[in-house]
């Protein structure tokens, strides 16, 4: 059994897709690992670490992935970088499906079997293979390290003999795991937190890390959660009342920073131009969520926009930010996942009717067999 981990292409991409620790336990398996030459500098790991557990290290990009039977990338490879896999291998990374059904039908065209790691369906024995969750972990404490280092002032009240400083107030929108990481990290600060989510289950998550819990708590409140967790799309008036309520909030903070993600659907606007316009000068936002349209109105892609002395950070891929920690956590997401594939023997054994590879597997023999993104019959309705 050959396992293939792959550098990523993206400039802007900084993670790995398996660290020494998780090549040694493979290793340990029987399985022959083969590394792509420097796939691992950008998160502090050399080629030779990878060698001293157990890997074979390729600086042939075709080489490191001919006749695997598992790639492993952070983000989904072309078709054309699979060239060489063994028919029906494992393609395991972020595939991000929803907009991009092209693309993973070009997958299923190359014979592979392609695993979505972030549709990773919500049950207990699924937590330690889910890598939103421990990306969104790692992004929400960045996030608030960003806010910081743009605010330019300090975060925590500070008693001097020249006066006292107040404490910063950081309102985080969205208490999701990004958005609690990011009420921990803000509190450990010294900050005066608020935070926000429509769903009515994290107000005590949220005041149980000390910050205080801001919304418009009517029936419809009560009601926003889906059976898995989510959030779900609010009505137009329910989103003017709390809007209302965000705006008069917004202009008396510091740091704002907003995490609000509907999974397959743009993100929800939640910060207007004339929210940003109210807040001081000197204040910071950080969108999130900017990778999916953003939250914030303004909010740019890859760059800090300014607005009126008001920085909008528009960071991408904010969990890469801390590459050598998501690095970490990603690849043990992935090893625990190659546990329902590969038998104590050390061959692959797939159990297709498990309910985790029902949500998580997008193609297989050649065709696009998730129901979410398979094309549909004739007559058949989305």
């Amino acid at each position: 059994m050959k396992i293939a981990v792959v550098a990523e292409t993206d400039p802007n991409e900084a993670r790995v897709a398996a660290t020494p620790e998780t090549v040694r336990k493979l290793a340990g398996r029987g399985a022959t690992v083969v590394v792509s030459a420097g796939a691992g500098t950008a998160s502090g790991i050399s080629d030779a670490d990878y060698q001293a557990a157990g890997a074979d290290v390729s600086a042939d990009p075709a080489g490191t992935v001919a006749a695997a039977d598992i790639v492993l990338a952070v983000r989904r490879p072309s078709p054309d970088s699979l060239n060489g896999v063994a028919s029906g291998a494992f393609v395991v990374s972020h595939m991000d499906p929803y907009g991009h059904e092209g693309e993973i039908g070009a997958l299923a065209g190359a014979g592979v079997t392609a695993v979505a790691m972030e549709l990773m369906p919500r049950i207990t024995r699924a937590q330690v293979m889910d890598v939103l969750s421990s990306q969104a972990n790692l992004a929400g404490y960045r996030a608030v390290i960003d806010g910081a280092e743009a605010f330019g002032r300090a975060i925590p009240m500070m008693m001097t003999a020249a006066g006292t400083i107040p404490a910063a107030r950081i309102f985080v929108m969205g208490a999701g795991v990004a958005g609690l990481q990011a009420i921990a990290t803000a509190r450990r600060l010294g900050a005066i937190v608020t935070a926000t989510d429509v769903r009515p289950a994290v107000k005590e998550q949220v005041e149980s890390l000390g910050a205080k819990f801001v919304a418009v708590e009517d029936d419809e409140f009560r009601q926003a959660e889906t059976s898995g967790g989510y959030a779900k799309e609010m009505s137009d008036a329910y989103k003017a009342k709390q809007a209302e309520l965000v705006a008069s909030h917004i202009a008396k903070q510091d740091i704002v920073i907003t995490t609000a993600l509907i999974p397959g659907r743009p993100a929800p606007r939640l910060i207007t131009a004339d929210m940003v316009a109210s807040m001081k000068a000197g204040s910071v936002l950080v969108d999130l969520a900017v990778e999916r349209g953003g939250n914030v109105e303004g909010a740019r892609a890859g760059e800090v926009a300014e607005v009126n002395g008001v920085k909008i950070l528009g960071y991408t891929n904010v969990a890469g930010r801390v590459a050598a920690s998501a690095s970490a956590l990603y690849a043990r997401n992935l090893l625990s996942f190659l546990d329902l594939l590969i038998s104590k023997e050390g061959t692959i054994e797939v159990p297709w009717e498990d309910d985790i590879l029902k949500a998580v597997v997008l193609t297989r023999d050649g065709a696009v067999i998730h129901p979410a993104f398979a094309p549909k019959s004739v007559g058949e309705t989305a």
